[in-house]
């Protein structure tokens, strides 16, 4: 990937960040606007991730975290680890008391100490992480938090309380009142957009037509051009070969092909349909893209999880907020055991940062 003054995907933008007063035992003290956690499912790796990169001290005076207090400290206990919580029942008084060394907690107070079942399902735990998300998610509309970056929830829990729930990328969007978005992974290498992601394998074939394969190029090329000039965009097919000219299947030809021609008409870096099977190898190998979109969800998530399983970041293109992940699960079989590695907090948290301006 060729990346102006960087040799990673996280690169900086210009330095815009509007900060805000906030109150406290100083008069007009102005800090910066910070940058949301939410913890995740208690009964995952999450909040362990947490406390884990905050006693290495590589979290950062300017992080927040929405979660349950008494999770933290039972689990701080569960660890071993000495952490001085800084607590507070919304993100202005949080910022106000900061001090350092601390770790900065929104407390939403909807679990306790009792809650806190490790490696186990918990419908509890799942509905509190959805809500550390729609707290921290309207924060950020209202300029409140610089970005949001989410620690694992775990469906099956979440939906136990909330049939209609689906993922955090699509619930974020929703809070945001937007439908038009799309889930991008990137490692140092590649940025890899998903026309279709968490929806049955029927469905996103159906889900492969001209106008949304040409609104996932247009989010991607919008994404990338912060940080890249003219990025280089490969679409993959989605059948085998990329469908050998309707030998192995229409939707190339009819649907996708002319998806890449109008963006290209448009001005748009962007080649394909490419065989899925060789096009991973030509960027990542041969630096001859900048990004891949991909038809649906394993086409994408298998081949980036491979070159990068614990330092790719999942980032929510097309919202008015900036959201980051990680790209693991809540490891329910080695929760809160000391073994989750810690990395991918910290490019999620590199990568929201410079695309805030921090």
């Amino acid at each position: 990937m060729h990346i102006d003054s960087q040799s990673e995907c996280f690169v900086t933008l210009d330095d815009h960040t509007d900060p805000f007063e906030v109150g406290g035992s100083a008069a007009n003290d102005v800090v910066p606007v910070p940058v949301a956690i939410t913890m995740g499912d208690a009964s995952g790796v999450g909040p362990e991730i947490v406390l884990r990169r905050h006693e290495a001290g590589l979290l950062g005076d300017d992080v927040v975290v929405y979660g349950d207090a008494e999770i933290l400290r039972t689990g701080a206990q569960l660890l071993g680890i000495n952490t001085d919580l800084n607590v507070a029942y919304n993100v202005t008084d949080c910022v106000a008391k900061i001090a350092s060394g601390h770790l900065n907690v929104v407390d939403l107070a909807s679990l306790t100490r009792d809650d806190l079942t490790p490696g186990q399902l918990n419908e509890r735990s799942g509905m509190a992480a959805r809500g550390y998300v729609e707290r921290a998610t309207l924060d950020a509309m209202a300029g409140l938090v610089a970005a949001v970056v989410t620690m694992p929830m775990n469906k099956e829990a979440t939906r136990d309380g909330d049939p209609s729930f689906v993922g955090h990328t699509e619930f974020i969007a929703q809070l945001c009142g937007i439908d038009n978005f799309s889930m991008m992974l990137t490692t140092k290498d590649v940025a890899v957009s998903h026309v279709s992601t968490h929806v049955p394998l029927t469905r996103a074939i159906q889900l492969v037509t001209r106008g949304r394969v040409r609104n996932v190029i247009e989010l991607t090329h919008n994404a990338l051009n912060n940080f890249i000039d003219h990025p280089r965009i490969a679409v993959c097919g989605l059948n085998p070969h990329a469908g050998e000219n309707g030998l192995f299947g229409e939707e190339d030809k009819i649907h996708i092909k002319p998806a890449i021609d109008g963006a290209r008409n448009d001005g748009l870096e962007v080649t394909g349909p490419h065989p899925a099977d060789t096009v991973f190898y030509q960027a990542i190998h041969n630096d001859q893209y900048d990004a891949i979109v991909c038809m649906y969800h394993d086409q994408g998530h298998a081949p980036m999880k491979l070159v990068g399983f614990e330092s790719a970041v999942n980032v929510t293109i097309g919202l008015p907020i900036i959201r980051t992940s990680v790209d693991h699960g809540t490891a329910f079989d080695i929760a809160w055991q000391g073994k989750a590695f810690t990395s991918s907090l910290g490019h999620a948290l590199d990568y929201a940062r410079k695309m805030a301006g921090l």
